[in-house]
Parts: structure tokens; C-alpha cells; sequence
């Protein structure tokens, strides 16, 4: 018997229940939308209110929270590549606009004072790292998600892309993270007590959160979009 069958979230779980369970899906709540503040409401109640197709959260939810790898056929007749779209697109918001700006003033806070070439090498390193996530999403929003919105409209411009091209270009781009984490632990001599630790914490956290976003791009969008066109072939 599949264990992640046994307690998979249902739209009747209670929000509350969901985040207290997970903390994590804390981050993927928000990326839906939603607020906290929902009460004793279940997640289809909370989802209803406020306007989330509840299949395709609780597929990214109960993907987040086991790694399903392999997402059942009725699941993905069930999710909406709008919902999926806007969720994603609010992930590349989060990491561009807000965690990975705010690692990056907490990790220049926390190694000021150090040796310079080390200091240079830490701060030109990661952001040659932001660089890449930049090009990484930046890619996935002008060139993908557009040719999935054709695809749901139907238009013709649907026809000058497949996602087995993004398919094979996704790389990983929680990898080279590993390596600044490396440099820290391994070389780095000394530091500021609990500023450059937390910051250690955050990277890794940080490295965690993106492997996840991965993945639901690989095992949930990328064989929704494919279902999508053998329907259009």
C-alpha cells in the first residue's frame, strides 16, 4: 500500500490542520494568494473563497508535502494551467523579488570584516548565482508560460514551441547554491556568531525551497502541458 496515499491532504483537510502538519506549505499557500486568517474553514472552503481552483492546490500541496513523482492521470485531467501558471509565476516573484535580495543583505552583513578576497569571492559568487536564477525564471516567463496561455486559448502561436524544449533545458538551478554553501562551511574563517549561521540556515533553506519548485515543474506542469498537446495534436 502506497504510504503518501494514506495521508494525502483532501479538500476537506482544514487549512489549519494543513499548515500546522506542514510549515512549509506556508510558502505555497501564499503563492496561491491566499492569506492567513481562514478559521476552521476546510481548504475547498478557503480555496472557494478565495477564487483557487482547490484541485490543482491540492496537487502542488500533496506533491510539496510527499514528492509524488508521478502525478495519477485523473489528477492531471483535473488541473488548471492558468492556476498552475499564476502560482509559479508568484514563486519567481517571491525567490527574484524578495528571499534572494533579502540573503543577499544578510550574507553581506555577515561576513563585513572578513578577508577581502573572500569577502569579493562570496558577494561576486552569489550573485553570478542570482544572475542565473534571473535567466532561469526569466526564461520560463517570457518564453513558457505565454506559449501555455496560447495553448489554452487555442491560438495559432501555440504551434512555434513544445514543452519538451523547456524540458530538456531545465536545469537545476538549486545546484550551484550548494557550492556557495560549501565555500562558507569549508573556507571561510570565522565569522559574525549567529549572523553568518542564520544566513547558512537561510541558503540552505533557500537551496530546499527551489529543488521544490523544481520539481513541481517537472512532475506536475511539464506532463499537464504534454497531456495538453496530444489533445491539440
Amino acid at each position: 500500500m502506497n504510504k503518501n496515499k494514506i495521508h494525502r491532504y483532501t479538500a476537506d483537510t482544514l487549512m489549519s490542520d494543513l499548515i500546522c502538519g506542514h510549515y512549509d506549505l506556508l510558502l505555497v499557500i501564499t503563492r496561491f494568494g491566499i492569506p492567513l486568517g481562514f478559521g476552521e474553514q476546510s481548504i475547498r472552503e478557503v480555496c472557494n473563497q478565495h477564487n483557487v481552483h482547490t484541485p490543482t492546490l491540492l496537487a502542488v500541496i500533496n506533491a510539496v508535502a510527499f514528492h509524488a513523482s508521478t502525478p495519477e492521470v485523473s489528477e492531471l485531467e483535473e488541473l488548471s494551467a492558468p492556476t498552475l501558471i499564476d502560482y509559479l509565476k508568484r514563486s519567481h516573484h517571491y525567490f527574484l523579488d524578495y528571499r534572494l535580495p533579502l540573503i543577499r543583505e544578510q550574507l553581506r552583513k555577515a561576513i563585513e570584516g572578513g578577508p577581502r578576497d573572500i569577502v569579493l569571492l562570496i558577494n561576486r559568487f552569489f550573485d553570478e548565482y542570482v544572475d542565473e536564477v534571473h535567466k532561469h525564471m526569466g526564461y520560463e516567463d517570457k518564453t513558457v508560460f505565454p506559449y501555455v496561455t496560447n495553448l489554452v486559448d487555442k491560438s495559432k502561436d501555440a504551434n512555434n514551441y513544445k514543452i519538451d524544449i523547456f524540458s530538456k533545458r531545465h536545469d537545476k538551478i538549486e545546484a550551484k547554491i550548494s557550492e556557495l554553501k560549501n565555500i562558507l562551511i569549508k573556507y571561510y574563517p570565522g565569522g559574525n556568531g549567529y549572523e553568518l549561521t542564520a544566513v547558512l540556515h537561510e541558503i540552505f533553506s533557500t537551496e530546499e525551497d527551489l529543488a521544490t519548485h523544481n520539481f513541481i515543474e517537472d512532475n506536475l506542469f511539464v506532463p499537464l502541458i504534454r497531456k495538453m498537446e496530444k489533445k491539440e495534436a
